[in-house]
């Protein structure tokens, strides 16, 4: 189903959301073009009339692909999941699948809006405790509900949509100073996805428009 065109991701390094993405892509070994969305800059230009006509949520990621334009990074992941299945991002096994749903909605619905920048920029000087409040109060959750599905990784000995959501979110949580200690499920798994290729190519440090800074 592939077409002749390589798919154009609209994106930002840090962006966790587009990070899911890039790995998915990564693992998929699909080729793709950038197109950078730098969400700091001119006020963020996510906010631009040009890109509300790419994303009208104004928002990263959107990956243009196979004549469509697709935004939310789950149901992105899941479009290459059906179209190009290979290696395979959800179990066959309904329960496992299931189960790595529900971890990636955990992380992508109920622990990471709640911390991102459209987010935090309306809370005010409390930003970073709120952010810390609701990342640990996700991963409380998340810890036990591991402890039951996980492997190697979060369902099982297979990389999943559930780890691809994993890493962005323990990045963030170390960007805002969580400690991890209470966490070891969570900490052992992130720690073996890092040492996958797909995940390093990804990483927000090694993008071409990640800050000279802030790089690897």
């Amino acid at each position: 189903m592939e077409s002749a065109a390589k798919p154009l991701l609209f994106g930002y390094f840090r962006s966790s959301c587009s990070w899911r993405v890039r790995i998915a892509l990564a693992l998929k070994g699909i080729e793709y073009e950038h197109r950078f969305i730098n969400l700091i800059k001119d006020g963020g230009q996510q906010l631009s009339d040009e890109y509300k006509e790419v994303n009208p949520m104004q928002q990263v990621p959107a990956l243009r692909i196979d004549g469509i334009t697709l935004s939310q990074s789950l149901a992105i992941i899941e479009y290459l999941e059906e179209t190009r299945p290979n290696p395979p991002l959800l179990p066959k096994d309904p329960k496992k699948r299931a189960q790595v749903r529900m971890i990636s909605d955990h992380i992508a619905s109920g622990i990471q809006p709640l911390q991102n920048l459209s987010a935090l920029q309306r809370i005010g000087n409390t930003k970073d405790e709120w952010a810390q409040y609701f990342i640990i109060r996700g991963f409380q959750a998340l810890e036990k509900i591991l402890k039951d599905t996980a492997g190697r990784y979060c369902v099982g000995d297979e990389v999943t949509m559930a780890d691809l959501c994993l890493v962005p979110q323990v990045a963030n949580a170390e960007r805002f100073k969580i400690d991890l200690t209470p966490y070891p499920t969570i900490t052992r798994i992130n720690q073996s996805l890092l040492q996958l290729e797909a995940f390093q190519v990804s990483h927000p440090s090694r993008q071409p428009d990640t800050p000279p800074e802030l790089r690897a």
